[in-house]
Order: structure tokens, then C-alpha cells, then sequence
């Protein structure tokens, strides 16, 4: 008996679902960086730039991240 491969439908997303997936996507290797900065010895602080907004009530925070190596303890 052989067997019949056949593709399945991949599901179509809605813009808001693809919207949300690349914000998570993108926060999770942020996150990751952090950690991996912080782990090689420097603090990361993440701060707020700008605020945008579209005209019709949706806004959203910029942020660039500041990042210092490890102060020399005393």
C-alpha cells in the first residue's frame, strides 16, 4: 500500500493575528539579546523614545536600549 501525501491548508491569519505574532516574535529575540548582554556582564535598560499613533486611536511605544558594561566592584 502506498501512501498519498496531500498538503494541508495552511490557515490564513488575520492582519491583527499577523500583526500581534511579529510584535511577540520580535519581543522574544529582544528578550533573549537581554539576557544574553546581561549574562556577558553588561545591564541593558530599555527606554521609551517616541510615542506613535495612527490618527485613529492606536498608538504604540519606540524604545532604544541603553546598554553598560559592568562597573568594577570596590
Amino acid at each position: 500500500m502506498e501512501l498519498q501525501f496531500s498538503p494541508t491548508p495552511m490557515p490564513d491569519p488575520s492582519d491583527e493575528q499577523r500583526a500581534v505574532h511579529r510584535v511577540a516574535e520580535a519581543v522574544h529575540r529582544l528578550n533573549e539579546a537581554v539576557r544574553r548582554a546581561t549574562e556577558a556582564g553588561y545591564s541593558v535598560e530599555l527606554v521609551r523614545t517616541s510615542r506613535i499613533h495612527d490618527g485613529a486611536g492606536n498608538w504604540g511605544d519606540q524604545i532604544v536600549p541603553t546598554v553598560r558594561g559592568a562597573t568594577a566592584a570596590s
